[in-house]
């Protein structure tokens, strides 16, 4: 029986050593498992990397884009002489012959009363209101008739 235990000893020494390879097999095969998901991570990376890009890209679409600036007109400069204290506007087809969105101002008191408007070129009608009057501007030289059968200012800007 002496010969028995040896035997059982040395099978049990034996399978010791056996399974020990097997798990060195198994880890073996776990890193190839690993390298195969190693090209999984590149995508990870890249949707991270691709995912801080949309963040940068909203901050410069969010600036608005510089537009070309409206081509200026030139100032022109309506004068009208009124008594002083007159409530004195100019109305024409730059402003929808509105008789009270133009008002014009007597600066010193003097009763000329001045308004400076930027228009682009082209022809415009116009007229004064003073004090609730309609008046053609006597300084212009230019004058059309109108639909109501009067007379209209008219400034060129070239």
């Amino acid at each position: 029986m002496a010969t028995r235990k040896p035997t059982k000893t040395t099978t049990a020494k034996a399978a010791e050593p056996k399974a020990a390879p097997a798990k060195k097999a198994t880890a073996a095969k776990g890193a190839r498992v690993a390298k195969k998901a190693k090209p999984a991570e590149p995508a990870v990376t890249d949707d991270l990397f691709t995912a801080a890009e949309p963040k940068a890209a909203p901050a410069k679409k969010a600036a608005p884009a510089k537009k070309a600036a409206p081509a200026k007109g030139a100032r022109v400069t309506f004068r009208v002489r009124a008594e002083v204290g007159s409530k004195v506007y100019l109305a024409g087809c730059f402003n929808d012959w509105d008789p009270t969105a133009k008002p014009m101002a007597d600066k010193n008191g003097d009763g000329e009363f001045t308004c400076t408007l930027t228009l682009p070129k082209g022809r415009y009608e116009y007229k004064f209101v003073i004090n609730g009057t309609w008046c053609a501007d006597p300084e212009c030289t230019d004058w059309v008739q109108n639909d109501m059968g009067t007379l209209n200012s008219v400034k060129v800007v070239d």
